[in-house]
């Protein structure tokens, strides 16, 4: 009986270690080489094929912008977890980290915003409010930067302080830092500021949207509202949050109890809990990949524009093929 409870407490050891290995690396790869893309697509094409900005393409740029970076530090971190090793770079850690966490909640945060602004157009169809102006987009995003970086910037100097005590030889996750301050609390807070509230304002302005659209469908005659497909994306959004973003909160402050605050708990229930916060880590990531279905169904003009873009491009080289003299013929 004893040998099997040892068994059993050998086995939850490498628990997590084999979904760091066998679920985290892949998992980190096949998000770094469908998103990458998409967002790299999503970047150029705003930058060379968009000759007029609105305030919803600012909005959606500055998403992009922050998805590509996150996505940049996936490659060496799948790398690590797929060999085993820990970061022994502090800079290169504290950095991962902190672009993780930004964009986490620069994304939600984002996405507030272009709820807001599809919320105005419905209400001002002229784009006459001041807040539908590409000045006022970018007086928005500045803030929005500006507040995502004071709520992570706790999060980098428990790191930080975390370095220090492990002589900077080992790179954690935020949820299992051995930190002397209340990194629960923090993380608490950060659950309700950064993923609560920004969520429960998408839905807001969803609801808005929708009982304006009724309001004016019943008003003309049962006439197909003109933004209906907007209504339904932002609600997509939500779903796409609340699905994603749930488990990991709920995991990471579960993680954080049980890492420093119930000491009576056995090593093998530390280990299933870790794996299962480990489960959802590349899960709340994901929103990074879809992120660029988002700005081809939200951004105005943005999808045609782009797609007449790519097929001048093509129609260009297919023109350049035929020109071309086929191969032995002197020209």
């Amino acid at each position: 009986m004893a040998s099997q409870h040892d068994n059993m407490e050998y086995n939850c050891w490498h628990v997590d270690d084999l979904l760091e290995r066998y679920y985290l690396s892949p998992f980190y790869g096949v998000e770094f080489c469908i998103g990458f893309l998409g967002n790299l697509l999503v970047v150029i094409g705003y930058v060379f094929c968009l000759p007029k900005w609105s305030s919803i393409n600012v909005y959606l740029f500055n998403l992009a912008v922050s998805d590509l970076f996150f996505l940049c530090t996936l490659p060496r971190l799948s790398y690590l977890y797929a060999n085993g090793k820990s970061e022994t770079n502090p800079y290169t850690c504290v950095i991962n980290r902190y672009l993780l966490h930004v964009n986490l909640y620069s994304s939600i945060l984002f996405m507030v915003w272009i709820s807001m602004d599809r919320l105005l157009l419905v209400m001002h169809p002229s784009k006459s409010h001041s807040l539908l102006t590409c000045r006022a987009a970018l007086v928005v995003t500045g803030l929005s930067w500006l507040a995502v970086n004071v709520q992570v910037a706790p999060m980098i100097a428990f790191m930080i302080q975390d370095h220090q005590r492990g002589n900077w030889s080992m790179c954690k996750d935020f949820a299992s830092l051995e930190a002397d301050q209340d990194t629960l609390g923090y993380s608490l807070g950060l659950t309700l500021t950064g993923y609560i509230l920004p969520l429960v304002g998408i839905c807001v302005f969803s609801h808005r949207i929708t009982l304006l659209l009724r309001i004016r469908e019943a008003a003309l005659q049962r006439q197909k509202p003109s933004y209906g497909r907007p209504v339904r994306v932002i609600r997509a959004a939500a779903v796409m949050f609340l699905v994603l973003y749930t488990p990991y909160h709920v995991m990471r402050n579960v993680q954080i109890v049980a890492h420093t605050h119930w000491p009576g708990l056995s090593q093998c229930s530390r280990v299933l809990i870790k794996a299962l916060y480990i489960v959802t880590r590349p899960v709340a990531f994901f929103h990074s990949v879809i992120n660029p279905v988002f700005y081809f169904f939200m951004g105005d003009q943005f999808r045609g524009l782009l797609l007449g873009k790519l097929r001048k491009l093509i129609r260009m080289r297919q023109t350049i093929t035929l020109s071309r003299p086929p191969v032995g013929i002197p020209t």
